[in-house]
Formats: C-alpha cells, sequence, structure tokens
C-alpha cells in the first residue's frame, strides 16, 4: 500500500510540521519562491494560505482551466442544466507534511452508482439545514474522511462546475489545516483516503489521455495519474483550475 493512502481508521495523529533546510519552495514556484529564499519556516504555510486566499478573491480561470481536462462526454452526452438539477459542494483541503503542502482525495467505494469507484474530493450534496455550499462541503468532508471541521480555515471558492452524469452543480470549497488532520473515513463512502502532495499535481508527466465508455459512448478522458489511480471528469478539472491559481 502507498505510504500515502490511509484505510479504515488507521491515521498517523496531527504531525506538526518541519520545512526541510533546503529550499524547495514546496513546488508551488509563483507562490512560494519568493517566500523563503534560504530556508522554510514555520511561517511558509501560513503565507501560502494567505497568498492563496489573496488569488481566489481574483477574477477566476474557470472554463478556460476546466477545457484542459475535459473528457468529450460533456458534449457527447448532451445534458444540461434543468429544474432537476441539484447543488452540491466539494472541500479542497491543503495541510502541510513532510515538509510539503498535501490535500487529500477519497476513492469511491463500488456501488451501483455514476461515480463508483472514482477518486473525487470528499463532498456532496446540499442538504436543507445546511446555510450555504461552505456549510455543505464542510459537513460532507467531515462525515465521509472525519475531519474537525472547526479546524479548517476556508480560504474560498473555485468555480462552480456542472457535472453531467450526475445531474449536479458542484462548488469546489478551497480551506487549509495548520496540521496534518486525523482520517477516519466512513467506509459506506469511501475506500480510501489518498493523500497528495502538491509536488505531485505539479508534475506534468502524472496527465495522461485515454478513452473509457460512459452509458455506452466512447469518450477522450483526459486523466491525472496519482498514485495509480486515474483521476479524471470533474475533479480533474477542479484540479486543473487548482493549479492554474496556483501557478
Amino acid at each position: 500500500m502507498p505510504t500515502n493512502l490511509r484505510r479504515g481508521r488507521e491515521g498517523l495523529g496531527s504531525i506538526p510540521y518541519i520545512w526541510a533546510d533546503e529550499p524547495s519552495c514546496l513546488g508551488v514556484a509563483s507562490l512560494l519562491c519568493p517566500l523563503s529564499p534560504h530556508r522554510m519556516t514555520h511561517t511558509a504555510f501560513t503565507d501560502f494560505t494567505a497568498n492563496l486566499q489573496q488569488r481566489l478573491q481574483q477574477p477566476l480561470p474557470g472554463e478556460a482551466a476546466h477545457r484542459l481536462m475535459a473528457s468529450s462526454a460533456r458534449t457527447k452526452l448532451g445534458i444540461r442544466p434543468n429544474e432537476r438539477t441539484r447543488r452540491s459542494a466539494v472541500l479542497i483541503l491543503f495541510y502541510p507534511y513532510q515538509n510539503t503542502i498535501y490535500l487529500p482525495l477519497i476513492l469511491r467505494p463500488q456501488y451501483d452508482g455514476v461515480h463508483a469507484g472514482q477518486m473525487a474530493f470528499p463532498g456532496g450534496r446540499m442538504e436543507r439545514t445546511d446555510r450555504d455550499l461552505i456549510q455543505t462541503a464542510l459537513r460532507e468532508a467531515q462525515e465521509e474522511i472525519g475531519i474537525r471541521v472547526q479546524d479548517v480555515k476556508v480560504l474560498g471558492k473555485l468555480t462552480e462546475l456542472f457535472i453531467p452524469p450526475s445531474n449536479f452543480y458542484v462548488q469546489p470549497v478551497v480551506g487549509a489545516m495548520k496540521t496534518r488532520p486525523d482520517f477516519y473515513p466512513d467506509p459506506r463512502e469511501v475506500d480510501a483516503v489518498v493523500e497528495v502532495s502538491l509536488d505531485t499535481l505539479l508534475d506534468k508527466t502524472i496527465v495522461g489521455d485515454s478513452q473509457i465508455q460512459v452509458r455506452g459512448v466512447t469518450v477522450d478522458a483526459p486523466y491525472y495519474d496519482i498514485q495509480g489511480h486515474r483521476v479524471w471528469g470533474a475533479t480533474a478539472m477542479m484540479i486543473a483550475e487548482l493549479l492554474a491559481v496556483l501557478e
């Protein structure tokens, strides 16, 4: 099992962050390199999140970034938002760990549904009791991977994205925690938590293209190869916009 793949309740605990002696810039050159030319310090993660929060208040790349990782299913299936389209939200959660910055993805279990066995950010549909989509993202993340939402600082939002197969509008919410959280995934909704470093996401060699079957239609599907998992569809499109904001 990869070292960054955690199943069940096998969290390593909340580990205080210690930065590497060498200036790695945490792999995010334009955000972090100017912050510490000689040595990563205790404030590097705080500076990263503050800068990211500012960037999320600016006009977002949106569809221009989404198109980089959009599958042809979005046009071939011909599904558009309608009166039955539902709202949902996911949480993109940054935390410092092992001298860099990480975020968790989840592997959905196999079930009779359109997103079975796929990689995703933790999240789900908006409930009537949710104040807004930010609360939806936090609540769903708490339910699915067991994080303490009171420890999450919300930094902003990415562009809302329509997902034709499930007829959802999804709002990506970006947040941060000061230390690596304990993960307690709900086995009914999460097969595994996959911890991914930003260095991995910034590696252009993980981008590939494949053909898959969606409702009997063959579609081209760009993907990120992350720890042996192909991350494609809406999740890949969200990652593409996130990277565009970071870079």
